[in-house]
């Protein structure tokens, strides 16, 4: 291959040393203005970039090597990786206003549109049932009015925000802390594989970066800035939610939550931060309102229930919710005996109305 690089691949170059990060590449950039400027020096130049350690010096200066660099970036296209630097038009302008944006992204389908609102939805990886079921619900509804799903590709909440988006045909975004050409985790595949055409795969992280745990805090800013919104569904006291939370705070962007019950762990966090002024959410259409979409609800529980032909059937599903609840409360609320209530709730299972999540332990079946 040629020793001349493009200004594309020499930006390659800087975005993938090794240990350099954010911070130090700006440093260079100072000093030298561009990435080609800085490949081109012969290493007296970074003697005088205060921030760079001997090591940092020593991996700039080994890296040099055009072929290896031409033949890397050639493989993004084989591997059907795009690349964007920051003072490209392709890079997404949201990100331009936080703080420490990334030089450089990876992606793997597609950005987000510009002209379309996104609302990152966040929360715990160790979800409840309801915590599950709604963030498929509203990320369906949302999806379904045209908004952008944005999320983290992580187990739990963040998982089911996607699926529920991509079952409802929306668009969905999965912002990694590892590189596009890696699933993480791995549970996660075929939910990976199909958002890269139902939206895209993006991270700031070279291809081959494993994930690390310091790397997931650095995404969450690229989650909410990406975002006109950030949604959190379930999150205890001490969640990685109400980091991405806070970033999008400062970054001036509207936070919403879902309420969730005062005993149960995971809600604690959504419950406070309805506390410090982020706004309740119990629909779709409390988000979209922020934005001026009409929301036309397409929810079919009603005819559900019209469509059931027993009365007793309807009192026993009216009676249920996405949060679980026990057969003996249930028998309390209809007066039913344990006979004849056992029978209706596994036909209403039988129908597929209703789920039994554990053992005597009902929800209604919801639909995205």
């Amino acid at each position: 291959m040629s020793d001349n690089m493009t200004k594309k691949e020499y930006w390659f170059w800087l975005c993938n040393l090794e240990q350099i990060g954010i911070k130090k590449i700006q440093a260079v950039l100072d000093f030298y203005g561009t990435p080609e400027q800085a490949y081109l020096d012969n290493g007296r130049g970074l003697e005088q970039i205060s921030v760079l350690t001997a090591s940092d010096k020593e991996i700039m200066l080994k890296s040099k090597e055009s072929e290896r660099i031409q033949e890397n970036y050639a493989k993004l296209k084989d591997k059907g990786i795009y690349f964007v630097t920051k003072e490209e038009d392709g890079y997404p302008s949201r990100l331009h206003n936080i703080y420490n944006p990334p030089f450089a992204l990876y992606i793997k389908g597609a950005l987000p549109r510009e002209d379309r609102i996104s609302i990152a939805v966040v929360g715990a990886r160790n979800c409840t049932y309801y915590g599950r079921e709604t963030a498929r619900h509203l990320s369906g509804k949302l999806a379904e009015a045209g908004v952008q799903i944005i999320s983290g590709l992580a187990r739990g909440i963040d998982g089911y925000a996607h699926e529920g988006a991509i079952a409802a045909g929306g668009s969905t975004y999965g912002i990694e802390g590892c590189s596009v050409d890696i699933c993480y985790p791995k549970e996660n595949f075929n939910i990976y594989m199909e958002m890269q055409e139902k939206g895209g795969i993006i991270s700031e992280y070279g291809p081959g970066r494993h994930p690390k745990a310091c790397n997931f805090p650095m995404r969450n800013r690229l989650i909410s800035g990406m975002s006109d919104g950030i949604l959190v569904i379930e999150a205890r006291e001490r969640s990685g939610s109400l980091i991405t939370a806070d970033l999008g705070l400062e970054q001036g962007k509207n936070v919403y939550s879902i309420p969730g019950r005062v005993q149960d762990c995971c809600s604690v966090g959504c419950n406070n931060l309805i506390k410090m002024g982020a706004k309740m959410v119990t629909g779709p259409e409390d988000i979209l309102e922020d934005y001026g979409i009409f929301y036309k609800d397409c929810k079919n529980q009603i005819k559900k229930i019209d469509k059931l032909l027993e009365t007793k059937e309807k009192i026993v599903y009216a009676c249920l919710s996405s949060f679980p609840k026990h057969m003996n409360e249930i028998g309390g609320e209809t007066n039913l005996s344990v006979m004849e209530l056992s029978e209706i709730l596994m036909n209403l299972e039988l129908k597929n109305y209703i789920r039994q999540i554990r053992k005597n332990y009902y929800v209604y079946i919801s639909e995205t």
